[in-house]
């Protein structure tokens, strides 16, 4: 069995220190072959939060892959947040674009869908890149092998979730959707509501999910402080929100996932 760990929205700033400890101690008591951070590492994309979320990450079991959230800008700092919104973040996180991990059981590939600036009222909402989008789909279709899983990673929601305190908004979203789906890709991971979440995506053969991580920080939005463990066989993914209670981490939701299967 594989197995991933997935957080997001640590909000370095207003986290839950007690929480991000108990990740850390979780993470290595039993090392997931990868650890995914779908952004949001920082409240307002200081430097002291960049400093104490890179100290963070340094402090889990490689190997780790990340990419930025909207909070990652310098969120009051206009002209810099416009002209040069993921500077700090690749100062001191890493690069800020299109990573990736390969590994016999996995391939991923993440897509910065935050933007510092935009043409519309709230510029914290997402935006993806179609051209990216389709690079991600052709590299993962490399590994043709059904037992590879086949995972993006992104900040912000394709598409809104039913109920959510808050919505992606993401420019292209809808489109990049259909396109994981119809390209194959089994999991896009993402966070930002800071509520967990599992649900088909509803295009192509509906075997493409879409997973969100929920939120480490003080800023919860009617869930507990949580992250998500994925659990992989060839037939399934089991997803479980790990929260923390106040005392202790403790499973609170879980969805299983069916897989797609083989074309014979």
């Amino acid at each position: 069995m594989t197995r991933l760990i997935h957080l997001s929205d640590l909000h370095f700033g207003a986290e839950v220190r007690p929480a991000v400890e108990a990740a850390i101690a979780y993470a290595e008591a039993d090392p997931p072959d990868l650890i995914v951070v779908t952004g949001d590492l920082t409240l307002n994309g200081l430097p002291r939060e960049f400093r104490a979320a890179e100290a963070w990450r340094r402090r889990l079991p490689d190997p780790v892959i990340l990419t930025p959230g909207n909070h990652d800008t310098p969120y009051w700092n206009l002209p810099l947040r416009a002209l040069r919104p993921f500077d700090r973040y690749r100062r001191y996180i890493g690069p800020s674009r299109f990573t990736g991990f390969d590994s016999a059981a996995l391939g991923v590939r993440t897509i910065n869908t935050a933007r510092g600036a935009q043409p519309r009222p709230d510029w914290s909402k997402g935006a993806i890149s179609l051209a990216e989008t389709a690079s991600a789909i052709k590299a993962l279709a490399a590994r043709p092998t059904p037992q590879v899983l086949k995972v993006v990673g992104c900040h912000h929601p394709l598409m809104d979730i039913e109920g959510a305190p808050v919505t992606g908004g993401v420019h292209r979203g809808a489109e990049a959707a259909r396109r994981f789906a119809e390209g194959g890709i089994d999991l896009v991971l993402t966070g930002h509501v800071h509520n967990p979440f599992a649900f088909a995506l509803p295009f192509g053969d509906q075997r493409t999910y879409a997973v969100g991580a929920g939120t480490l920080s003080r800023r919860t939005r009617g869930t507990p402080p949580s992250f998500n463990v994925l659990e992989i066989t060839p037939e399934t993914v089991v997803v479980t929100a790990m929260a923390w209670t106040g005392a202790a981490l403790a499973p609170d939701q879980q969805w299983r996932l069916e897989r797609r299967r083989a074309a014979t």
